[in-house]
C-alpha cells in the first residue's frame, strides 16, 4: 500500500490530483489537505510515499512547506520522501526555490495529466527502490551484528550484498581513482556503456565514457580530490547505446579510506530525459502561437532585444513590419471561426516560406502578424520585401471548395531611425499600419513622426470628449428640410457640434475617435434625447400659433446597433420627452441595414409600428441597390450629396439621381436630396420630381432659436424657393 499526500488550497485541484493519484494502481491511498499546517501535523504522526503540493498558497507557499517537511523528518525514510511542487510560474527562480527547499521535481500548471501520472509513477518506483535499499541495508546491519562469521567473511559478504543493492538502483554509478581508472561500476552504468562490469574495472574511464566525456569527468574528479568536497549536481547529455541523446543529473562525491583520505570519486547520474523534454515542450508553448506554430509576441520581443544589442555593436539596420489582414472579421462572420483559423494558418505558412534565412515571422494575436527583417540595406530593400509579402498573400486561398482572396495593410519601422527599444518599434509599426488602413488598405506605410503626433492628438481628443459629455459642451444645430411642392419647411436634421475651447466644430474631427473608443454610444444617446426634447418643445410652442410641428431627423451609428437595444432606447426617450413618434425620423446608412439583415428588419418594423419614420441616409454610396429596400420598412431615401453636386455637370450622376427618384416612387418611398447648393441643382431636382431638399442653398445647420425665427417669417415658401434663407457655404454639415 502506497500513500500519496495531496496539498492544495483549492478543492477542485485537490479532487483532480487525487483522482490522478488513484489511477496509479490498486494499492494507492490518498490523503488530501487544504492547509499546509494540517498536512505537516499529519506527517508528524504518519508516513507518506509521495507528496504533491501547490506552490502558491496563502500563509505558507510550497517551498516553505517542503523546507518544514524536511526539518521534521526523523530519519532517512522520511527525508527521502519525493515531493512534486506544482507552480504556474515559468520563472527559473521559483523552480530553484522549490528545489533548494528539498523538492524532488516540479510541474507547471495547468498540469498535463499524462505527465503527472508518468512522473508520479517514476517517483513512487524510486521511493520503493530506496526503501528496498534501506531495508536491505538494515538487514545487512542486523546480520553483521548477530553473525558469528569471521570479520573477513562478513566484509566479503557485505561488499557483495552492497554491490547487488547498488546494481538495483536506477542510476548510473561508478567510481574512479586519482589516475582516472575505474574502480567500481554498477550494472546500469555498464549496460549504458555497452560493456560488462568486469571489462571496465581497472581500465581508464575513457573506455566507459568515451574520450570527450572522460576528459571532462577527470577535470571534475581532480577538483574533488583537491577539495575533499562533493560537487553540486549538474546537467549533462550523453549518447545512449541506442544512439539517442539522453539527459542526466550528475553528482560527484569523495570516497574516503579509514584514515579519512580521499581514495576515489563516486559519480552518480540520474536520467532526467523525460523532464527535459517536458521543459522543452513547455518552453515552446510559452514562446509560440498554438494555432500557427509561429513565435508569439514574447518571443519576438526577445529577438528584437538581440537585434538591438547587435545594433549597438556596429552599423546594423533592420526593419519591423506590422501586418494586419484586411476585413478578416468579415471572413469569420461569413464562414465561421474554423475557416478563419484555417486562413490564418495558411497565411502564416505562406509568410514563413517567403522569408529569407534569419528573418522571423510572428503572430501577435487575432489577424495581426509581425515580420522581422534582420539585415537590410535600407528603406528601399524594406519596400521591396513588403511588395513580396503582398504578392505572397495575393494568390487566392482554397478552403472546402471555396476560393478566398485577402489583402493586408503593413506598417514598417526601421532601426535605428524609428526606435531604440522593442516596445517603441512595435508601437510605431502599429501606427504606420493604421495609416496604411486609413489610406485604403492593401498597401504599406513607413512610420513617420507625424503619426505619433496624430496618435497623441487622438488621445487628447478622447480625453477632451469625455469631459465634453460632463461639461455639456456638445450642442445640436438643425438643418431645414424643405418640401418642394409647397416650399414649406417640413423637417430638420439634427447635426452634432462641439464647442471646444470656445470654437464650434463639426463632428468630422472627433466622430471617428468616438466610434473607436466606444464614446459614440453615450454621445448618440444624448443626441437622440436632446433632439426629441427640442422637437417636443417646438411642437408645444408653435401649437397655439397654428404652425405645423417639424419632423426631427436623427442619425444612428452602426456601433449603436451592435452594442445597444436601439428600439428600447428610442421608445424610452420618446416616453421621457413626450414627443409624438410620428415626428421622429431615424436616419440609417445602407451598411446598417445590410449588416443586420433579417434581425434589423424586425427591429425597424417594431419602431415603424409605433409611427416612427425610417430614412436611408447617404443613399447610393454603399450597396447602391434598391432591390433590398423593399425588404426593410423604410419611408424615405436621402440621395447622397455627391450625386446631387454632380448632376448638373455629369450625365451619369444625373441618371443615378433620376433612377433613384423614379424607382423610389414606384416603391411608394419619399426622396430627400442632400447638399443642394445652387439654383440649378434645385430646378433639376424639382424637374425630376424630388420630394424634399436640404442644403446650403437654403440654410446651413443653425441653432434652435434660428429655426424658430425662420418659421416665423412670412411668407416662408417663396423665400425658401428663391433661396433667400440663411446661407453659409463655408460651414460643414
Amino acid at each position: 500500500m502506497a500513500t500519496i499526500l495531496i496539498l492544495d488550497d483549492r478543492t477542485t485541484n485537490r479532487n483532480i490530483f487525487a483522482r490522478l493519484a488513484m489511477s496509479l494502481g490498486e494499492n494507492i491511498r490518498v490523503e488530501a489537505f487544504g492547509e499546509p499546517e494540517v498536512a505537516l501535523s499529519w506527517l508528524r504522526e504518519n508516513d507518506a510515499d509521495l507528496i504533491v503540493t501547490d506552490f502558491r498558497m496563502p500563509g505558507m507557499d510550497g517551498a516553505e512547506f517542503t523546507r518544514q517537511l524536511r526539518a521534521i523528518s526523523s530519519g532517512p525514510a522520511e527525508a527521502d520522501i519525493p515531493v512534486i511542487v506544482i507552480t504556474a510560474y515559468n520563472d527559473r527562480a521559483y523552480r530553484m526555490r522549490a528545489l533548494e527547499a528539498g523538492a524532488t521535481d516540479f510541474l507547471l500548471s495547468p498540469v498535463d495529466h499524462y505527465e503527472f501520472v508518468t512522473r508520479a509513477r517514476n517517483l513512487l518506483r524510486m521511493r520503493w527502490q530506496q526503501q528496498l535499499i534501506q531495508d536491505r541495508a538494515l538487514n545487512l546491519e542486523r546480520e553483521l551484528e548477530h553473525s558469528t562469521r569471521s570479520r573477513e567473511e562478513l566484509l566479503r559478504d557485505s561488499r557483495k550484498a552492497l554491490a547487488q543493492v547498488i546494481d538495483t538502483v536506477p542510476a548510473l554509478i561508478s567510481a574512479s581513482d586519482r589516475d582516472g581508472r575505474c574502480v567500481f561500476v554498477n550494472a546500469s552504468q555498464a549496460r549504458f556503456s555497452g560493456a560488462d562490469p568486469g571489462t571496465l574495472v581497472g581500465h581508464d574511464i575513457s573506455l566507459m565514457l568515451g574520450a570527450a566525456r572522460a576528459a571532462r569527468s577527470r577535470t571534475l574528479d581532480q577538483l574533488v580530490f583537491e577539495t575533499g568536497e562533493a560537487l553540486p549536481a549538474r546537467e549533462e547529455e550523453a549518447m545512449g547505446p541506442d544512439g539517442t541523446l539522453r539527459s542526466f543529473l550528475t553528482t560527484k562525491a569523495p570516497l574516503h579510506d579509514r584514515d579519512g583520505r580521499v581514495t576515489a570519486v563516486l559519480t552518480t547520474s540520474i536520467e532526467i530525459t523525460e523532464r527535459k523534454q517536458a521543459e522543452r515542450r513547455l518552453s515552446h508553448m510559452v514562446h509560440h502561437d498554438a494555432l500557427t506554430g509561429l513565435p508569439n509576441r514574447a518571443h519576438l520581443r526577445d529577438r528584437l532585444r538581440r537585434e538591438l544589442a547587435r545594433g549597438r555593436r556596429g552599423d546594423h539596420v533592420f526593419a519591423l513590419m506590422f501586418l494586419d489582414l484586411d476585413r478578416f472579421k468579415a471572413v469569420n462572420d461569413a464562414y465561421g471561426h474554423h475557416l478563419g483559423d484555417a486562413l490564418l494558418h495558411d497565411a502564416a505558412q505562406r509568410l514563413t516560406e517567403a522569408m529569407r534565412p534569419g528573418d522571423m515571422v510572428a503572430r501577435l494575436g487575432g489577424d495581426e502578424f509581425a515580420i522581422l527583417l534582420a539585415d537590410i540595406s535600407g528603406q528601399e530593400q524594406a519596400e521591396e520585401l513588403a511588395a513580396e509579402v503582398m504578392a505572397t498573400l495575393s494568390a487566392p486561398f482554397q478552403f472546402e471548395g471555396m476560393s478566398l482572396s485577402v489583402t493586408a495593410s503593413i506598417g514598417i519601422t526601421l532601426h535605428p531611425r524609428d526606435g531604440t527599444d522593442p516596445d517603441e518599434l512595435l508601437r510605431n509599426a502599429d501606427l504606420a499600419m493604421y495609416r496604411a488602413k486609413a489610406e485604403g488598405r492593401n498597401g504599406w506605410q513607413f512610420f513617420a513622426a507625424t503619426m505619433e503626433a496624430r496618435a497623441r492628438e487622438i488621445m487628447q481628443i478622447e480625453a477632451d470628449l469625455r469631459q465634453a459629455l460632463l461639461r455639456r459642451e456638445l450642442v445640436l444645430h438643425y438643418q431645414p428640410q424643405i418640401e418642394l411642392r409647397s416650399g414649406r419647411v417640413v423637417g430638420v436634421e439634427a447635426l452634432l457640434r462641439w464647442r471646444r475651447n470656445g470654437k464650434l466644430t463639426g463632428p468630422g474631427p472627433f466622430l471617428a475617435v468616438a466610434e473607436e473608443t466606444g464614446l459614440i454610444g453615450p454621445i448618440n444617446e444624448w443626441v437622440l434625447a436632446e433632439a426629441c426634447r427640442q422637437a417636443a418643445a417646438w411642437a408645444e410652442d408653435w401649437k397655439a400659433a397654428g404652425v405645423a410641428p417639424l419632423r426631427m431627423g436623427v442619425n444612428l451609428s452602426p456601433v449603436q446597433f451592435r452594442r445597444q437595444d436601439v428600439p428600447a432606447l428610442v421608445l424610452r426617450v420618446l416616453g421621457e420627452t413626450g414627443l409624438d413618434p410620428a415626428l421622429l425620423d431615424l436616419e440609417l446608412t445602407e451598411g446598417i441595414l445590410m449588416d443586420q439583415g433579417a434581425e434589423m428588419a424586425a427591429r425597424l418594423q417594431s419602431l415603424r409600428a409605433r409611427g416612427i419614420c425610417i430614412s436611408v441616409d447617404d443613399f447610393g454610396t454603399g450597396y447602391s441597390s434598391l432591390s433590398y429596400v423593399k425588404n426593410f420598412p423604410v419611408d424615405r431615401l436621402k440621395i447622397d450629396q455627391s450625386f446631387v453636386r454632380g448632376m448638373t455637370s455629369d450625365a451619369n450622376d444625373a441618371a443615378i439621381v433620376r433612377t433613384i427618384i423614379e424607382l423610389a416612387h414606384v416603391l411608394r418611398l419619399q426622396v430627400v436630396a442632400e447638399g443642394v447648393e445652387t439654383e440649378a441643382q434645385l430646378e433639376a431636382l424639382r424637374a425630376e420630381g424630388c420630394d424634399e431638399v436640404q442644403g446650403f442653398f437654403f440654410s446651413e445647420a443653425v441653432p434652435p432659436d434660428t429655426i424658430a425665427e425662420l418659421l416665423r417669417q412670412d411668407p416662408i415658401g417663396p423665400r425658401l424657393a428663391a433661396g433667400a434663407a440663411l446661407r453659409s457655404p463655408d460651414s460643414g454639415r
